[in-house]
């Protein structure tokens, strides 16, 4: 018994200091990004940060994401009984994109009150005329991409990707059977994905003609140098 129990004592101080050099290895980089993304050091314990890219009007951003926040990547980072993801990579950038459109647009419910909006005698709240040109772009997307989808697949769109709720949750407030809301979720991806123009795969020609427009009577020519810069013109209408 001696024996045994000292032999549990080593395999523990063993398993401590590994999971203590693996904390202390992720640490590291959770405090940074969570530094970065200004979150406070002790709610970073509870969350899951990490890096994503994200298309914005002026191009593609790095932003720090809590994994552990979206159903979206939960549903991307685990796999089926095939080995492939429960959601392809192409409907996760699709829902993320309805989701970063429908904050922008200011449609997510408030938890608390809006001092910011004008107190006025009648009903309080910021006019329409008083939202901004973004806010109102933002919601004309989100309508598009929604019709777009259709009445019948929207709704799941809206409960996963915008309202942040689990299938599991879905499926007992709409009395779906179970597992039955991964199919339905992956049909209104692949709608709203068709919608935005994205696609898992490149398709197109493999070379595609070039086209000049020349004015009347005019000639395009190209230039060879050489290595003492001296050019010679060449008619780029003749075959060599």
């Amino acid at each position: 018994m001696r024996v045994a129990a000292a032999a549990a004592g080593r395999f523990g101080a063993v398993m401590k200091r590994r999971s203590g050099a693996t904390s202390a290895a992720v640490q590291p980089r959770q405090s940074q990004l969570a530094e970065r993304a200004g979150v406070d050091r002790f709610r970073a314990q509870h969350l899951d940060l990490g890096e994503a890219a994200i298309e914005t009007d002026a191009g593609r951003a790095a932003v720090t994401v809590d994994h552990a926040e979206s159903p979206l990547a939960w549903l991307a980072r685990r796999k089926g009984r095939d080995g492939s993801p429960l959601i392809e990579p192409v409907q996760l950038q699709a829902g993320e994109r309805l989701r970063a459109e429908f904050t922008r647009a200011q449609l997510t419910p408030r938890i608390t009150s809006n001092w910011s909006a004008a107190v006025a005698r009648g009903r309080r709240g910021a006019s329409p005329a008083a939202a901004a040109d973004t806010v109102i772009a933002a919601r004309q997307r989100v309508r598009q991409a929604l019709d777009a989808v259709g009445p019948e697949l929207a709704g799941v769109l809206l409960d996963v990707c915008c309202f942040l709720k689990g299938l599991a949750e879905i499926e007992r407030d709409r009395n779906w059977p179970m597992r039955s809301g991964k199919v339905v979720l992956q049909l209104a991806l692949d709608r709203l994905a068709r919608h935005y123009g994205l696609s898992g795969a490149a398709r197109g020609r493999k070379r595609a003609p070039v086209q000049t427009w020349l004015a009347p009577g005019s000639e395009f020519v190209v230039e060879v140098g050489n290595a003492a810069g001296e050019g010679t013109p060449v008619d780029a209408n003749v075959e060599p």
